[in-house]
């Protein structure tokens, strides 16, 4: 077994007397996709936030790459390799598509945005703005105003964003959020494509997407890891039957 790029251990976070994430392990094995999943309130988004530095945990360790994690910010955590994606979009609307991944490759090297209308004819930040696009299958659509895009090319765009920075690690946050069945297909592939060529820590809802594209999954329930597997364990797991995908367990 590969030695993990991400490493959890022993992560705990609370809100008053709740615990969001309860004395949680989670090992993510580089280049494949690892997918967490669980009901509403089992602590995923507040679980990605804490490994993207949005959060603080209380206690426990984050490993990422060998290195430990845990007080770095954000920004600095996104300099050794780490992007994180939301549920909600996060672009800029009166821009192309094209001029929004340039941005994120302009933030990803450091540079103020007030900087940006010079910036923005040089190649620098084009061109890896452009390949990014081309990894989304978003790259006919360079030219096009965000506001004249659909839901799920915004959705597109932002994990191009996302890759604009080259990361080592991709943590999505519900990437077919709001999206119809053609759109989810399509995301699916794009994910697929994605594949081999870095890590990607995956939560999403929609089970056939999980499925498809996961190598591994863990579920969550209150905070806490109640099993990690293949998609066949995940699957064949009663507790997890019972828990969260719905089903009795046979008598």
């Amino acid at each position: 077994m590969a030695k993990p790029l991400l490493k959890v251990e022993n992560l705990r976070k609370s809100f008053g007397g709740v615990s969001a994430t309860d004395n949680l392990n989670l090992d993510v094995e580089p280049l494949g996709i690892h997918a967490v999943i669980g009901p509403n309130g089992a602590g995923k988004t507040t679980l990605i936030s804490q490994l993207s530095g949005a959060l603080k945990p209380d206690s426990g360790r984050i490993l990422f790459d060998g290195r430990d994690i845990t007080t770095l910010p954000a920004p600095a955590r996104s300099a050794l390799g780490l992007a994180r994606t939301f549920q909600i979009t996060s672009i800029f609307h009166e821009f192309t598509t094209l001029d929004n991944v340039a941005l994120a490759v302009q933030a990803h090297d450091g540079h103020s945005f007030r900087f940006w209308r010079a910036a923005r004819g040089e190649a620098r930040l084009r061109e890896p703005a452009r390949e990014a696009l081309d990894l989304v299958g978003l790259g006919a659509r360079a030219d096009v105003t965000a506001r004249d895009m659909s839901h799920g090319e915004h959705r597109q765009l932002e994990i191009a964003m996302a890759l604009a920075g080259k990361p080592t690690m991709l943590l999505l946050d519900e990437p077919m959020a709001g999206m119809g069945p053609e759109e989810s297909r399509l995301m699916v592939d794009i994910l697929k494509g994605l594949k081999g060529k870095l890590t990607i820590l995956l939560i999403e809802h929609d089970m056939d997407a999980v499925f498809a594209l996961a190598d591994r999954i863990t579920v969550l329930v209150y905070g806490r890891a109640i099993a990690s597997g293949t998609v066949d364990e995940i699957r064949a797991n009663p507790e997890v039957r019972t828990a969260y995908l719905g089903e009795e367990e046979s008598v």
